[in-house]
């Protein structure tokens, strides 16, 4: 039965493996595609694509947007996407500018308790790499101001900690609008990671299917099987599409492996094909939605009236072919 992975890493955000580097780790595991989902950055993926040319490997451009849902950090995960689309690179742009400021903060607020780190230093050292609060625990680390990362975020990066710096992070209804323009789909990543309540769970759920969000992370690496049976039981009952991934983000979650997780993950090749084909209601008939007020609808044939697209089944939406091995869905 074939394996794929809908959520990797790579240097270009917070991961240690380069992306032709990742293609090899996925061939070697006989992988048949990756999703790469870089924290809010595409600029991974014509390497990424480089390099699945020439393996058997699968290569779906894709990213991981962070949003904030009442003070709650979302990650909104965008698979087959158009990486060239004028929409999501302005919006990504954006979002870069954002991340440096903040990162130029924390640098002063490192300063300020005596540990010396500034931007240049963290650009010189990370020089492909959207800068995250990772790679700041990570240079604590290497220069023996904690013993791991864990320690680097309890005492230094966590919020409430002296070096956390909040930033701007839009609802998640823009993420997933900002995905359908650039003729990708929108999954709700780990859901479980969140560590929401029952009623704040189904204020989330019910914020991002009124979105229309096409599916969720039902399948990932850290999720005990009554997660997993807890995601797909509302993947079901909001008709959502079921995607999986392991997170992977090489060195810097070393227990987690490409593909398995943590020894365990099976994402069938079946669950990304039903991805894809909700794609193609994007990318292949571009008339029929529109986006309005921060949301993606699908016009039914004949009718007026915008539908969700979490509302409409699955099999309603129909396959014109899947690429196969060594070429790219743009």
């Amino acid at each position: 039965m074939k394996q794929v992975d809908l959520h990797v890493h790579s240097t270009y955000s917070d991961g240690t493996n380069t992306p032709s580097e990742l293609i090899a780790i996925a061939s070697s595991k006989n992988l048949s595609a990756i999703a790469l989902t870089d924290h809010d950055t595409l600029d991974g993926i014509p390497d990424a694509l480089k390099a699945a040319g020439n393996s058997e490997v699968e290569l779906i451009p894709g990213v991981e947007l962070s949003t904030n849902f009442n003070n709650t950090e979302v990650h909104i995960v965008g698979l087959f996407i158009d990486y060239t689309n004028n929409a999501i690179n302005d919006y990504l742009k954006t979002q870069r500018e954002s991340r440096i400021n903040r990162n130029i903060a924390i640098c002063e607020r490192f300063c300020s308790i005596g540990i010396n780190i500034t931007y240049e230093q963290m650009l010189k050292l990370y020089p492909d790499a959207v800068i995250t609060r990772a790679h700041f625990a990570d240079y604590l680390v290497k220069n023996h101001y904690t013993g791991d990362r864990n320690e680097a975020f309890d005492r230094y990066l966590s919020p409430g900690k002296p070096c956390f710096v909040n930033r701007h992070k839009v609802d998640p209804s823009e993420a997933v609008s900002i995905i359908h323009q650039a003729g990708g789909v929108a999954v709700l990543a780990h859901p479980i990671l969140y560590h929401l309540g029952k009623a704040q769970m189904n204020e989330l759920i019910n914020h991002v299917c009124c979105a229309s969000i096409d599916g969720i992370e039902a399948i990932y690496s850290t999720y005990k099987p009554a997660d997993e049976r807890e995601i797909r039981k509302i993947a079901k009952e909001h008709n959502l599409l079921l995607s999986g991934g392991s997170d992977y983000h090489g060195a810097n979650k070393p227990n987690i492996q490409l593909g398995t997780g943590l020894g365990h993950l099976f994402v069938p090749y079946e669950i990304k094909d039903a991805l894809y084909e909700r794609s193609l209601t994007f990318r292949q008939q571009p008339e029929k939605y529109r986006i309005s007020d921060n949301r993606t609808h699908l016009l039914p044939t004949g009718s007026g009236d915008p539908a969700p697209v979490c509302g409409i089944p699955p099999g309603e939406v129909s396959c014109v072919h899947f690429l196969r091995p060594g070429r790219s869905f743009l």
